[in-house]
């Protein structure tokens, strides 16, 4: 067994203001987001000007936060926000899903090439790798609030989480990590220097987290108000699942076709 890090997820606190960890890697990713894809782009001779690079990345930001609050809104605790319209708007109180998030940036996405006529694909597949290093650092703050940790394990690497039940568990946050950040941004960037066709980096994202976090999810501890929703599954595994399936089926249709593209054109 491992001890837990002796370390507060609060960096500085003053009064009322306080700076997290959680909320500070989340910045980090966001400004390696803003300048590598910058660089991204420019590699791959797509030319925005200054307010359409910035106005595309407040879109992104858009889809997430929107996204990823009201997936979880509807995939995890629809009864709850019934009953509690008002908590809707209580972000502080937590509540975000990545599966609704990455569905709220993809809308965001959608809707800006659509209005500026550029591809999808050729915006997204750029972009991948960095999202797999905002997932890496976000499970990093995951890890340092002790949060969304796993089910309980005799493996030699377990840990006792701050105010859990004193069991050892798996610390799968770090799975997390190491699967969806570390090892989904190689697999994006590797791929998206081989300059393939529009979308292969894109939909095999898409289909590789639906797998990496599938898997995972076998050891992470079901969230408390749902439990297992389909026998022995998760219903993060559910949303996984689907992502893996339309993932695969887009990267059939990207190899196969010669203009796989979202555009108005």
């Amino acid at each position: 067994m491992l001890p837990f890090p002796n370390f507060s997820p609060t960096i500085i606190k003053l009064g009322m203001f306080e700076i997290r960890w959680y909320a500070l890697l989340y910045i980090i990713s966001f400004i390696v987001g803003h300048i590598f894809l910058k660089k991204f782009y420019k590699k791959s001779n797509i030319n925005l000007s200054k307010d359409q690079y910035e106005n595309w990345m407040f879109q992104l930001m858009l889809g997430v936060i929107i996204g990823g609050r009201v997936g979880y809104l509807l995939f995890y605790n629809l009864k709850y926000y019934i009953y509690n319209p008002l908590k809707v708007f209580a972000v502080w109180e937590g509540g975000m899903s990545f599966h609704g998030g990455a569905l709220g940036v993809i809308i965001f996405a959608y809707f800006f090439c659509r209005k500026h006529k550029l591809n999808f694909f050729k915006m997204a597949d750029p972009a991948m790798s960095l999202v797999a290093v905002g997932l890496g650092l976000g499970r990093l703050g995951n890890f340092i609030n002790a949060e969304l940790y796993g089910r309980i394990t005799n493996v030699k690497w377990a840990i006792i989480f701050p105010n859990s039940d004193g069991e050892p568990r798996h610390p799968s946050q770090i799975y997390e990590f190491l699967l969806e950040g570390v090892v989904l941004f190689f697999l994006c960037f590797f791929l998206y220097q081989k300059k393939l066709k529009d979308g292969i980096v894109f939909w095999a994202f898409i289909a590789s987290y639906g797998i990496f976090r599938f898997l995972i999810e076998f050891t992470r501890e079901p969230d408390a108000h749902l439990g297992f929703v389909l026998g022995n599954f998760t219903q993060g595994q559910i949303l996984s699942f689907t992502m893996v399936i339309v993932g695969l089926i887009g990267l059939l249709f990207s190899a196969t076709k010669k203009n796989f593209e979202i555009t108005n054109n």
